[in-house]
């Protein structure tokens, strides 16, 4: 779990992570570098969730040797999908990290949430609606490393 007090707002404990897998942690199939390293670093603080319609027919080969839980779901599906898993588990206790246009009912929804900006780009409406913006999926993945970090970009 990861816990931290943000000036201004409430406090925030975070028990999951719910992250878009094409245009989020991988370009065209594949994990982008220092993705999985990452993502086993955080699985000793959050249950992670890859939740993906999976365009590339990648995304179990990929995870088939870390701690994660894969969600698939049909393309025409992935918005509600996403959100449902966040309802599931707890918005409240929810990070998403996306950058698509089926990633944003997850993103409103989360406790904290991140839109990243990789090589597929962003939709417009992750970025406006994202507590945090980032560059690239390493940079939000560190920033869960280090919630000082969050704490700094988000206080009143």
């Amino acid at each position: 779990m990861i816990h931290f007090d943000i000036p201004g707002r409430e406090q925030v404990e975070l028990a999951y992570l719910v992250l878009d897998f094409n245009g989020t942690l991988a370009f065209d199939g594949q994990f982008i570098a220092g993705v999985p390293e990452l993502l086993t670093q955080l699985a000793e603080q959050l249950k992670i969730y890859i939740c993906t319609a999976d365009t590339y027919q990648t995304v179990q080969n990929q995870c088939h040797s870390l701690p994660v839980e894969v969600k698939t779901f049909p393309q025409g599906q992935a918005a509600a999908a996403k959100l449902e898993i966040v309802e599931q588990l707890g918005a409240d206790q929810c990070v998403a990290i996306g950058n698509g246009y089926n990633d944003l009912l997850m993103i409103k929804q989360a406790a904290l949430s991140v839109a990243v900006i990789e090589g597929e780009g962003t939709y417009g409406q992750c970025l406006y609606h994202s507590d945090i913006v980032c560059r690239s999926i390493g940079e939000a993945l560190d920033l869960l490393n280090h919630p000082q970090r969050i704490k700094a970009t988000l206080r009143h």
